[in-house]
């Protein structure tokens, strides 16, 4: 059975449960797709599918670009006890003919919103000359890595030190205790730099605070330097608290949570929602790797908050269903439960779970994608060309408004 792009449209509008997907490589898919599309190739099917669709009645609606994929995807996605899926009418090029927008790159929607905040709350942020000077000029600065620590170690600015980008309400005051200290966010671009500097606006630090305009691309593009295998986090010893910080910074996102609508809840209520065979429920810890594997609750999976927020399509393709958060401490999650709410979802932060018996290891989850197919990201790795990154960076900076063109987005700021 084929779905008309008009009746998907419709579903995402109306916030129904539904999962869009392109059946293509990664390559591909970054050459245009529908903003809430998730990018699922034919031959991980039986790798992802039941990780990322927990819901086997969930209604699915397949689709390629005229390569004859989706006949074999429905056939494999039956096989695996799915019962509602659908192909697309006319494929990509259908969606394309119904007048509705493409979307490039990966990880669209996230990055879309990004310059959304940043447009919206006019998030400050320093060119890299200026960022330079202030380092040359051993001013009173900080500079916070808001990507993954491998990401850091790769390539990074001079005296930037690795905080995630959930773990920055925690960790920014260890780093600048002085509110007289500038801190400065940076990622590889622009989104993990914007939501980053934003978090600890939001959050009410008392600090002068900075997105990094364009990350290590603008660094490079500005002809400086970066360093490669810098190894230098900003740590917190729960322990070791006696300023109370941890109950500070808990505070903090707490309140930044409920101003974006996020509702915490207990084991009952948890309970309640797990038995509501009718919805999607994704479950998933925020907290960094080996925090999850030391301990971490039955059922629920590793997705660091700074990167659940920045790749929410992967971790979570059922658009309209529900998200629980869960982090022993406590920010980590409200801070990206408020994010993950300004970006449409449903979503509350489960309290006290930790208190009983902790599963250990990793989640079990499927392997890592190899490097068929794979889109060669312009703001990755050490040997992008100028003209891919400046390519990206106007790509960037034109979503604002075609998010307006687009209309099915359901965004807001606060």
């Amino acid at each position: 059975m084929s779905v008309t792009s008009v009746q998907v449209r419709s579903a995402l509008i109306a916030r129904e449960e539904i999962v869009l997907l392109d059946l293509r490589e990664e390559a591909e898919f970054a050459l245009g797709h529908p903003l809430f599309a998730a990018q699922l190739p034919l031959r991980r099917i039986a790798v992802e599918a039941q990780w990322r669709i927990p819901r086997r009645d969930t209604r699915i609606v397949v689709y390629d670009n005229g390569e004859g994929l989706t006949g074999h995807a429905i056939a494999q996605l039956k096989d695996l006890g799915f019962t509602q899926v659908d192909e697309l009418e006319g494929g990509l090029a259908g969606w394309r003919e119904a007048g509705y927008e493409l979307f490039e790159d990966v990880n669209s929607y996230s990055k879309a919103f990004g310059e959304l905040v940043e447009h919206r709350r006019q998030t400050p942020s320093l060119p890299a000359p200026e960022v330079q000077a202030l380092i040359d000029d051993e001013a009173d600065v900080v500079i916070l890595d808001a990507r993954r620590f491998e990401e850091y170690a790769t390539m990074s600015i001079p005296t930037g030190r690795s905080v995630p980008g959930a773990e920055l309400v925690l960790r920014a005051p260890i780093a600048a205790p002085d509110p007289a200290t500038t801190i400065i966010v940076n990622c590889a671009g622009r989104t993990r730099s914007i939501i980053g500097t934003q978090s600890l606006i939001n959050a009410g630090l008392p600090n002068r605070i900075f997105a990094l305009r364009n990350g290590t691309i603008g660094w490079t593009l500005a002809g400086q330097t970066l360093a490669h295998g810098q190894q230098e986090s900003v740590d917190i010893d729960v322990g070791a608290d006696a300023g109370g910080g941890v109950d500070i910074a808990r505070q903090r996102a707490r309140e930044v949570a409920y101003r974006a609508g996020v509702r915490h809840i207990d084991a009952a209520e948890f309970a309640h929602l797990e038995a509501d065979s009718a919805r999607t429920l994704y479950r998933f810890d925020v907290r960094q790797p080996a925090e999850f594997a030391a301990g971490h609750i039955a059922g629920f999976r590793n997705a660091p908050g700074g990167q659940l927020v920045q790749e929410a399509d992967q971790f979570a393709p059922v658009r309209g269903g529900r998200i629980v958060l869960a982090d022993d401490l406590g920010p980590r999650a409200d801070m990206t439960a408020s994010w993950l709410a300004q970006l449409g979802w449903e979503v509350l932060v489960l309290d006290g779970a930790f208190e009983g018996d902790l599963e250990t290891g990793p989640d079990g989850g499927p392997p890592p994608r190899g490097p068929e197919g794979r889109y060669k990201r312009p703001y990755e790795g050490t040997d992008n060309a100028q003209a891919a990154m400046q390519a990206y960076l106007e790509w960037e900076y034109g979503l604002v408004d075609q998010l307006e063109r687009d209309g099915t987005h359901g965004f807001f700021v606060i």
